[in-house]
C-alpha cells in the first residue's frame, strides 16, 4: 500500500458532526496505511445526509478538521450534503476525483475488509445491476425501507454471503466505490475498521459515534463531562462555550420548525410531489398532516411508516426549506461539482497549488465573487445559488452574534 517515494495524497469523506475521537483514529491510520503527507477532507454542509443540522457551522468544524491533521477541506454542496447516501457519495467522490491529485480514499466501515466491498460491488450490487434492482424493487413493493430493502436484496443475490453487511456506514461505503466506478477514477479506495459504536447506539462509552455524542449533548447538560473523554480537546472546548452562561443551543431541524410547517402548508399537492423523495403518494400525508401538525414531531411522526424512514421523511423537509426540486437533484447526478475552499494548513496551501498546476480547468473556489463572475454554467450557478440559501438559513438561528456569510466569511487558515 505504501510508495514511500511519493508523496501521496489522501481524499477523506465527513460530517464531523463533531469531530470525535474515533475521527482522529481514523485519520491517524489511514495516513499511517497509504504513507500520505497531505490529506484532503471533503465535509458535509451545514445539512446532514441523515436529515438533520450540523452542530457547528462549516466554518467551525472546518478549523476542527485543520487543527486536528487535516490539510484542506472543501465543502460538499448543500443539494449532496442533505441527500441520500448514493448522492451524497457521488458528490463527494466526483469533487475528489476531479482534483486530479488524490491517490488514496479512506473510510470507515464495521468490518475494516475493503475486498467485501469490491467484491459485492462488483460481483452483485452495481455490476449486476438489473438483477439486484429487481431484487430491490420487490421489496420495497413489499413495504420494507430503502435500507432494509437493499439488504434483503443482496442477501438473496449472494446467497447469504454477507448477512447483515448493510449498515448505514458499509451503504455509503459501497456507494464510494459505486462512484469511483461510475467516474472511472484512478483513485484507490481503503477502510478503516471502526472503532466507535453503532451510529444508533444512544449510550455513551469510550467509543461512541458522533450521533451518540449528538444525542448526548442534546438530552443533558450533565453529559458534557462524560463527553469530554469523547473529543479531541478543541472539539470540546468549542462544546463547552455553547454551554456558558446557561445559553446552550445546538442547531438542529427542530430549529426550524415553525418555518419547515408554514412552508409546506403554502406548498400545493404538485410543489410536494416535487420534492426529491416524495413519491408513491407520499404527497397527500405530508399534507394532510402539515396542516393538522403543530409541532415537527407530530409531523414526522404522523408521516412516518415502515416504507418511509425517519432520514428519509426529516431529508423530504430539508429540501422544502432549502427549496430543492427533482429536478435540481437530477441534474446534481450528471455534472461534476465546484471544489469550494473552505479552509487549508500551510500543506494545504501546497496543494491548491498543485491541484490547479495538474488541471487547469478544475472548478476550484477560492474566491467567490470571482468565480460568480467567471462561471457560465448554469448547473454550477444553480448549485452555488442552494449553498448561500443553505448558509442564509442554517445561521438565521443565530441570534446572539451576526450570521455568517458566505461573501463575508474568510478561508480558514491555520499555520
Amino acid at each position: 500500500m505504501k510508495d514511500n517515494n511519493k508523496e501521496s495524497v489522501l481524499g477523506i469523506i465527513a460530517e464531523y458532526n463533531p469531530f470525535h475521537n474515533g475521527h482522529l483514529y481514523h485519520l491517524t491510520e489511514s495516513k499511517k496505511i497509504t504513507n500520505s503527507k497531505y490529506v484532503i477532507a471533503v465535509i458535509g454542509n451545514d445539512f446532514t445526509e441523515r436529515g438533520d443540522c450540523s452542530i457547528f457551522d462549516k466554518w467551525t468544524k472546518t478549523k476542527l478538521a485543520l487543527e486536528n491533521g487535516i490539510d484542506l477541506v472543501i465543502e460538499l454542496p448543500a443539494i449532496y450534503s442533505s441527500s441520500s447516501a448514493e448522492n451524497f457519495a457521488y458528490g463527494a467522490i466526483a469533487i475528489l476525483d476531479s482534483l486530479g491529485i488524490v491517490d488514496y480514499l479512506s473510510f470507515g466501515s464495521e468490518n475494516g475488509d475493503i475486498d467485501s466491498f469490491i467484491d459485492i460491488s462488483n460481483n452483485y450490487i452495481y455490476e449486476n445491476n438489473t438483477k439486484f434492482s429487481n431484487l430491490l424493487k420487490e421489496e420495497l413493493k413489499n413495504g420494507n425501507s430503502y435500507p432494509k430493502a437493499m439488504s434483503i436484496a443482496l442477501d438473496k443475490i449472494s446467497n447469504n454471503k454477507y448477512p447483515e453487511f448493510l449498515t448505514p456506514n458499509n451503504i455509503l461505503g459501497l456507494e464510494y466505490i459505486s462512484a469511483l466506478n461510475k467516474l472511472n477514477s484512478k483513485i484507490t479506495p481503503i477502510t478503516i475498521k471502526r472503532s466507535s459504536n453503532d451510529f444508533n447506539n444512544k449510550n455513551i462509552d469510550i467509543s461512541s459515534s458522533a450521533s451518540s455524542i449528538r444525542n448526548a449533548l442534546l438530552c443533558s447538560e450533565n453529559n458534557l463531562s462524560k463527553v469530554s473523554k469523547l473529543v479531541p480537546k478543541n472539539t470540546f472546548n468549542l462544546l463547552n462555550a455553547l454551554y456558558k452562561n446557561n445559553s446552550y443551543s445546538i442547531t438542529t431541524l427542530n430549529s426550524f420548525e415553525k418555518e419547515i410547517i408554514y412552508i409546506l402548508k403554502r406548498m400545493s399537492l404538485e410543489e410536494i410531489k416535487n420534492l426529491p423523495d416524495v413519491s408513491e403518494g407520499l404527497e397527500y400525508k405530508i399534507k394532510e398532516s402539515c396542516i393538522k401538525s403543530s409541532t415537527l414531531e407530530d409531523l414526522i411522526s404522523s408521516i412516518k411508516s415502515k416504507r418511509f424512514t425517519n432520514a428519509r421523511i426529516q431529508r423530504i423537509l430539508i429540501y422544502a426549506l432549502l427549496g430543492i426540486t427533482k429536478q435540481d437533484l437530477s441534474m446534481c447526478k450528471e455534472i461534476i461539482p465546484y471544489a469550494r475552499v473552505l479552509g487549508f494548513s500551510s500543506n494545504g496551501k501546497e496543494l491548491i497549488s498543485k491541484i490547479i498546476k495538474k488541471n487547469k480547468n478544475v472548478n476550484i473556489i477560492t474566491s467567490l465573487k470571482k468565480f460568480e463572475n467567471s462561471c457560465v454554467d448554469a448547473n454550477l450557478k444553480r448549485l452555488l445559488e442552494i449553498d448561500m440559501f443553505s448558509t442564509q438559513i442554517y445561521n438565521s438561528t443565530n441570534y446572539n452574534n451576526i450570521p455568517l456569510n458566505d461573501y463575508t466569511q474568510k478561508i480558514v487558515e491555520i499555520d
